[in-house]
């Protein structure tokens, strides 16, 4: 699986600017990947108090974006997540949209960040990222949700051999990022595919650092603080031999968990 994350700065509050800006990404594409990663809160960034004016109604827009450009480049799109206003309230929402330009995932990020105040503005998720392309089981989580191991490795049960991780993950905390995302890919004997962003907005400066990690926990390719699209070429096949080495998932003992 060839993948590419596309690490970019973010216009505060301006999905007009912001889509277009993505469609050069596309445009510019080299080596074809099989799937295009995208950061989180794309189309917004954390313009939180406005979202009642600029999230997408149901994610309709964007969605109809997403599937264009799915099928004129023909690649796969975890497309990181968009404000999703919906009748209850908004939701972080990521969507994957497979080469053919079908809807296959929405996921609602399940834990809100109250340093960043989602609380205030935000409904959260209830239900799990998994999900397939071309017949392999993966799935996906939003930023603040990789602090909570207990969630990745429900996802898992399910046999996903990627977890892909899209974030506004700030600066400050960037080595935390790190750590984390080689815990869950070790812990879960998985890939870990991780798309940051970097730039700043009003409140916060963000690190970048997006990451593709192995099943052993090595970095695969790793990006710095610029905009930049990170490449990289996993073999899935490494999943199951390292599954089958250490079967952490057969010598679980949930009955001794709380």
């Amino acid at each position: 699986m060839k993948v590419a994350l596309f690490q970019m700065d973010i216009e505060f509050g301006d999905p007009k600017t912001n889509v277009e800006k993505m469609d050069r990404q596309f445009e510019q594409l080299t080596n074809m990947p099989d799937v295009v990663v995208l950061p989180e809160l794309w189309t917004t960034g954390y313009d939180l108090s406005r979202l009642d004016e600029i999230a997408d109604r149901n994610a309709d827009q964007v969605f109809q974006t997403l599937s264009q450009w799915a099928k004129k480049y023909q690649l796969h799109i975890i497309a990181g997540s968009v404000a999703k206003q919906t009748d209850a309230g908004v939701t972080n929402t990521m969507l994957v949209v497979d080469a053919h330009g079908n809807l296959v995932k929405d996921y609602d990020k399940v834990h809100l960040f109250r340093l960043m105040n989602e609380e205030k503005y935000l409904l959260s998720g209830n239900k799990t990222g998994t999900f397939q392309l071309d017949q392999q089981p993966l799935s996906g989580v939003i930023c603040y949700d990789i602090r909570f191991p207990e969630w990745t490795r429900t996802q898992m049960l399910d046999g996903a051999k990627v977890l892909f991780v899209v974030a506004q993950w700030p600066k400050p905390r960037i080595d935390h990022w790190r750590a984390l995302l080689m815990s869950r890919a070790i812990e879960n004997q998985c890939f870990v595919i991780a798309c940051n962003r970097v730039g700043s907005d009003p409140n916060n400066t963000f690190g970048g650092q997006s990451i593709i990690v192995n099943p052993w926990g090595e970095v695969i390719s790793e990006a710095g603080e610029e905009e930049t699209v990170l490449y990289g070429d996993i073999d899935l096949s490494e999943v199951d031999d390292i599954r089958k080495q250490i079967p952490v998932f057969t010598d679980r003992r949930p009955s001794l968990y709380k």
